[in-house]
């Protein structure tokens, strides 16, 4: 169904809305709205909340050791006049699992990405993004870790925490702060229900990126060939980005390179 901009939701900035983000899909994003993206959107008013929050992300991805990612700008913002149930089509981390088969999470993945013309690698390359982060018993509450806990990996204290100033959690991968392929090798070796760390999440949906067939090529070749999935990863990131957005002027606009510093 198409439902026009901007009702049909996408890279529109929405997010920001108390709406979305009282979501528990969202549980946490307040901070980053208020904390750290709300100062430079008052010294940059110009700047539309769906560019800025799309231009967090590469400029994240880049500082963390990951691939340049040329983006797009221009987004316009906008806010749908329905306000529509979670999870506003981001995967489920537990069953019941929405889509034609609540306790199958192949399923659920294909039932969310497709509708975004994305492909079983697609799906693959974009799961890679959890290198980066945690998960919260107070956020997400899909892990038994909070803030006044966590792992070897992220307790306080721990050299993995870095400068972050928000211990616990539970992470997918050892060093969190570092975008690279380790989500896929850390999985790999716990495929077969052994090797695997008791510290690292593993949803679901993460698992079933290595036991399901058609997943699987794309899985190991990535676990094996970190510049293979930066190259699909970059590819899927900018096109996910761009998914129900509207551009003004309409071709959007290119940042120079000699001007793109942080």
């Amino acid at each position: 169904e198409d439902l026009g901009w901007p009702e049909a939701g996408g890279a529109i900035g929405s997010i920001r809305t108390k709406h979305e983000l009282s979501a528990p899909a969202n549980a946490g994003l307040m901070a980053a709205i208020e904390k750290f993206l709300s100062p430079i959107k008052k010294a940059c008013p110009l700047v539309s909340w769906a560019d800025l929050i799309q231009m967090a992300s590469v400029c994240a991805i880049e500082a963390s050791g990951g691939p340049v990612i040329a983006m797009r700008y221009g987004r316009m913002d906008g806010i749908p006049l329905e306000k529509r149930k979670p999870n506003f089509g981001l995967p489920d981390a537990l069953p019941p699992f929405g889509g034609p088969n609540p306790e199958s999470p192949l399923a659920h993945l294909r039932y969310v990405f497709d509708k975004y013309g994305m492909s079983d690698k697609d799906i693959v390359a974009l799961s890679g993004a959890h290198t980066l982060g945690r998960a919260f018993k107070e956020r997400s509450g899909t892990v038994k870790e909070g803030s006044d806990g966590g792992t070897e990996y992220t307790q306080a204290g721990c050299p993995f925490l870095g400068a972050s100033a928000t211990p616990g959690g539970k992470s997918w991968t050892k060093n969190w702060r570092k975008f690279d392929n380790s989500y896929y090798t850390g999985l790999l070796a716990g495929k077969d229900g052994s090797g695997r760390d008791p510290n690292l999440l593993a949803l679901p949906t993460d698992t079933v990126l290595h036991s399901s067939k058609k997943f699987r090529p794309h899985f190991e070749l990535f676990a094996r060939d970190q510049a293979a999935w930066f190259e699909a990863y970059t590819d899927a990131h900018q096109r996910l980005s761009e998914l129900g957005s509207q551009f003004s002027p309409p071709e959007g606009l290119v940042l120079r390179e000699d001007i793109w510093f942080y």
